[in-house]
């Protein structure tokens, strides 16, 4: 059980930074707008872009509802954090249960009224995003491959809201929105194999926990090769050479990845791997300026 106590402004603070995940929320944030800029474009006009006050409402709004996904899953999650991280715990130590709870739906209601404002797809898109939240915080987690996959669609969601919105340049859109699911399915996997002892105590069925460590692993090489042949033939199907280019580049660090998956066997090892997948990821996001 979580000992509540009076904590100072600054530290309250500090804490419910972390909840949200601050630093996360930036890097949507940054994803979005490289996509907006260098995706769907126009790239000569940048400077309207930046002036888009329709694309800051549409961050705003898919800001709102991931801030609003991590309280949530914070909130249910508390007893198997204080196994698998006790010192990232926040709610009960700086944020009562009943105020998270109350930020939690405001967000939700904030993002999707934004969401509304700018179209019903969006909207609609939002919609389902808060739905897949609360139910993966409440429930898919706890299942085998179930849980990564709704987590993996919602990080790729963030773009292909802007696919729903922009409707300019779809095609380079979603073969990002591609590459962000498919390192995050990846990841999640080995998060879960990061925390394996918590989740094994609280009943949860994730794949580590059904499988074991060696044949999740063997799971992962498969994915991470139907991920990558993927990436390729897709954009081999656009013709476009310095995305293929890209992902060439990209193979250095995934083989790492492999390499290090092989000879991992520990949760700092895991917790190693998941650190590197973000890696991958942000190297991904950032390319969006080259393609």
């Amino acid at each position: 059980m979580v000992v509540r106590q009076s904590v100072p402004f600054s530290a309250f603070t500090s804490g419910f930074l972390r909840l949200i995940r601050v630093q996360n929320l930036l890097i949507v944030v940054l994803t979005q707008l490289l996509a907006r800029l260098f995706l769907v474009g126009p790239r000569e006009d940048s400077l309207n872009i930046l002036a888009d006050t329709g694309f800051w409402l549409l961050s705003f709004s898919t800001v709102c509802i991931a801030a609003a996904g991590y309280i949530i899953n914070d909130y249910f999650d508390v007893k198997i954090d204080l196994i698998n991280k006790p010192e990232r715990v926040i709610i009960g130590r700086y944020l009562k249960r009943r105020v998270a709870i109350g930020i939690h739906q405001g967000l939700n209601v904030i993002g999707c009224l934004v969401g509304l404002y700018l179209s019903k797809w969006v909207f609609l898109a939002d919609v389902v995003a808060v739905s897949l939240l609360w139910f993966y915080s409440a429930n898919f987690k706890r299942q085998p491959l179930i849980g990564n996959i709704v987590i993996s669609l919602l990080a790729a969601l963030s773009l292909l809201v802007l696919a729903v919105y922009y409707r300019h340049n779809t095609h380079m859109v979603l073969i990002y929105a591609l590459f962000s699911f498919g390192i995050s399915l990846i990841r999640e996997i080995i998060k879960d194999m990061q925390d394996i002892r918590g989740d094994a105590r609280f009943g949860c069925r994730t794949i580590p926990i059904i499988w074991g460590l060696r044949r999740t692993k063997y799971l992962l090489y498969v994915l991470i090769g139907v991920f990558v042949c993927a990436l390729f033939l897709i954009a081999g199907s656009l013709h476009n050479s310095r995305l293929i280019l890209i992902f060439v580049l990209l193979l250095l660090p995934i083989a790492w990845l492999v390499y290090r998956l092989i000879l991992a066997d520990t949760r700092r090892e895991f917790g190693y791997l998941s650190s590197l997948c973000k890696l991958i990821m942000l190297v991904g996001i950032l390319s969006m300026m080259w393609t």
